[in-house]
């Protein structure tokens, strides 16, 4: 059975550096499609999830775990992208590269889709991330936290330093904005924009 990130966090506290190797495997994935979703931009999720490792490296010696490693490591991970956002000073683009690539992971190929499916999906996938990206950033936060990430709604208000109440608050006001977003578009149904869970 493999240990959990606080006996890792013990460990590295006790001298174990490879524990953190084991933190940064286990959680760079994660770490990486959260900022990505966040800033929309492939150079700067590397530096912002390298920078996110680098400072919990520095920080974990010290790290009192009062809240759990995976939620601490995402309020690293959430300041830095909000720093970012703010140094950006002109409205967040979507790279079409990157959206591209998004595109593939989103939505993973069927036996034999044809072109016209394919294109289909990038361009839903472009809207999509576009729309996440104009939200407002304290529902762009939960959304990619919630819907895209897997968090429970107690593991985003940790990380957010929020009580549930006011996340459930932002990923429903969020959403019905996403969907309205992508309503004047012309995008309408399920697939377009996840329902919120409870």
């Amino acid at each position: 059975m493999a240990p959990s990130d606080e006996e890792l966090v013990d460990a590295f506290q006790r001298g174990d550096l490879c524990a953190f190797d084991v933190l940064v495997r286990r959680w760079e994935r994660k770490i990486h499609g959260a900022v990505y979703r966040m800033l929309g931009s492939e150079d700067e999720t590397r530096d912002i999830s390298q920078e996110t490792f680098l400072r919990a490296y520095r920080a974990l010696g010290t790290f009192k775990k009062e809240a759990r490693f995976s939620s601490w490591l995402y309020q690293i991970t959430l300041n830095l992208c909000r720093d970012r956002l703010r140094r950006r000073k002109l409205r967040n683009h979507v790279s079409l590269d990157a959206l591209d690539e998004a595109a593939g992971a989103s939505f993973p190929p069927a036996a034999g889709p044809s072109a016209f499916d394919l294109l289909e999906r990038r361009d839903l996938s472009r809207s999509v991330a576009a729309a996440v990206e104009a939200l407002p950033e304290e529902q762009r936060e939960v959304i990619v936290l919630k819907e895209y990430q897997g968090l429970t709604f107690l593991e985003v208000a940790e990380a957010l330093g929020l009580p549930p109440s006011t996340v459930k608050t932002r990923l429903y006001r969020g959403l019905r904005l996403l969907r309205q977003q992508l309503e004047r578009q012309g995008i309408r149904g399920p697939a377009a924009v996840p329902e919120p869970l409870p």
